[in-house]
């Protein structure tokens, strides 16, 4: 009963995370019989150990590829691995290609690459260029790589970067002996190198592992012992345990690679890399097959493009035909319009040049008319003036007579009044005889007074009617000829300046196949 009672001791665990270059995941263990730091989660960093020498051999599997690409990315641009600043632009490059694919300039606009990181922070330092012109000149490089996939990039890439100097080299810090100036050492897949401490790029001694015929280690004291006996022994020492047991692994792991990748390949690994072969074969297979699709379909959007940009063509030169049709049939419908028209304005002009000659003509006989009659009338005036003139002169003779009337008309009343004066005084001395005689001289001057004077009076006043009725007569004459003379001349200038208008105002006839053409 108490064994049932027992309750089941949990076993302790832990929290651990996982972590890749391009994903992280967790998981928990159980403690056994090594120390758990206290970190909760404890992180793993899953990063391969052993550099290959040739990438392109070695590499089977293309995750394997890809992680191990996207390491050594990590490492030159921590600058863990020197690389130049020509070298960095044309890694970068390969690095855009891997991630973005084939360059297109409608898509990738300037300032795609912003929030990438492509270069080291050495290298950006370097030289006085703002992160456009960086950005022109990786573009200027991705450009030239079109038709290249990802996992091809990422080889090409790490086949870049496989010579240079500081790859897949661990160092660690050494002394030749405990008292010695401090070195470096170098751990690779070709061997073993001694470095200064300020120059990480060219070893002072290198030790191959082809030439290495045993590598010792004692607590702080490693011997490297050269496959050519005459060769020296080579000793250095390490203070720290633990680095000296991770040197050591490097060591035997990186030999043993060397000699093995000289060696045929196991049964798993032909199989591995067959597989793999094929696996290649068959994507490359896919991707000719996609490129070939993709050519297709591009060509077929290429054609229908310029199909559709050929039928855009069509439609605009169908449109505009028939644009240039409706504007001819327009155009024919107004010249046939226009040369009815003209037709109609040459027959009118032709009528209105027949009216024009028959109005000079008609001018032409007025004017001779006008002239005679301005002969005529100027004649008449002339005539006139002479009558006038004539008609003056009469006038002057017979106020001359009427005056010289006058003057004897008072001459005789001077006579009358002298004789009846002087009858008056030979009257006072005879009386009687004077009275009788004064009766017969009175009746005889009385009648020669009333009968000359009577005559006279009517003779003046007859000449006075006359005179009145001839110079009347004669003005009337000369303000109807002056009438007739200002109405010739109205008419003559009204009748020169309709000609002059007609003349002015009326086109010239123009033929009927002049006036279609000129259209």
């Amino acid at each position: 009963m108490s064994i049932l009672g027992l309750k089941k001791k949990q076993p302790k665990t832990f929290k651990v995370k996982v972590s890749t270059m391009d994903a992280e995941m967790e998981f928990s263990c159980e403690v056994l019989d090594q120390e758990v730091p206290k970190d909760s989660p404890i992180t793993f960093h899953f990063l391969a150990k052993f550099f290959p020498e040739k990438v392109e051999d070695e590499l089977v599997q293309e995750i394997t590829q890809h992680l191990f690409f996207l390491q050594v990315k990590k490492q030159i641009l921590d600058e863990e691995i020197f690389c130049s600043p020509e070298a960095s632009v044309l890694l970068a490059s390969y690095a855009v290609q891997a991630k973005y694919g084939d360059y297109d300039p409608n898509f990738h606009k300037p300032g795609f690459l912003a929030q990438d990181e492509l270069l080291p922070k050495r290298v950006l330092m370097q030289y006085q260029m703002t992160p456009d012109m960086w950005e022109e000149k990786i573009t200027a490089w991705y450009a030239e790589h079109r038709n290249i996939t990802r996992d091809e990039a990422e080889m090409e890439y790490l086949k870049i970067a496989q010579d240079l100097e500081m790859y897949g080299v661990s160092y660690f810090s050494i002394t030749q002996n405990k008292r010695d100036t401090e070195l470096l050492l170098g751990v690779d897949a070709q061997g073993l190198h001694i470095y200064s401490p300020n120059n990480k790029l060219s070893p002072n001694k290198s030790f191959p592992w082809s030439g290495i015929r045993n590598i010792s280690y004692s607590e702080k004291e490693f011997t490297i012992k050269p496959l050519d006996k005459k060769k020296e022994v080579f000793k250095f020492y390490s203070s720290q345990l633990r680095v000296n047991k991770l040197i050591l692994q490097l060591c035997i792991g990186n030999h043993d690679l060397f000699m093995r990748r000289r060696k045929v390949d196991s049964i798993e690994v032909q199989q591995m890399k067959a597989q793999a072969k094929e696996e290649k074969a068959r994507k490359k297979v896919e991707r000719q097959i996609l490129a070939r699709e993709k050519q297709m379909r591009e060509e077929a959007e290429r054609a229908k493009e310029d199909m559709e940009r050929r039928l855009f063509q069509l439609q605009d030169e169908a449109r505009m035909a028939n644009e240039a049709l409706l504007r001819s049939e327009e155009t024919a419908d107004l010249l046939a319009e226009k040369a009815q028209i003209a037709e109609e304005e040459a027959k009118l002009l032709a009528h209105k040049a027949a009216e024009a000659e028959q109005e000079r003509q008609r001018l032409e006989v007025t004017a001779l008319k006008t002239k005679e009659e301005k002969r005529l009338m100027e004649q008449k005036m002339r005539e006139a003036e002479q009558l006038a003139v004539k008609l003056v002169e009469q006038s002057e003779r017979r106020l001359k007579e009427a005056d010289h009337l006058k003057q004897d008309l008072n001459e005789a009343k001077d006579a009358e009044r002298r004789a009846k004066q002087k009858l008056l005084e030979i009257t006072k001395t005879t009386y009687p005889l004077i009275a009788a005689y004064s009766k017969v001289s009175s009746s005889i001057r009385m009648d020669f007074k009333d009968s000359d004077m009577k005559r006279l009076s009517m003779e003046i006043e007859r000449e006075r009617l006359e005179y009145m009725e001839k110079s009347k007569h004669l003005q009337d004459q000369l303000k109807e000829l002056k009438s007739e003379i200002e109405s010739l001349k109205l008419e003559e200038q009204q009748q020169a300046g309709l000609y002059s208008l007609r003349s002015y105002a009326e086109p010239p006839y123009v033929p009927h196949s002049n006036v279609r053409n000129n259209q």
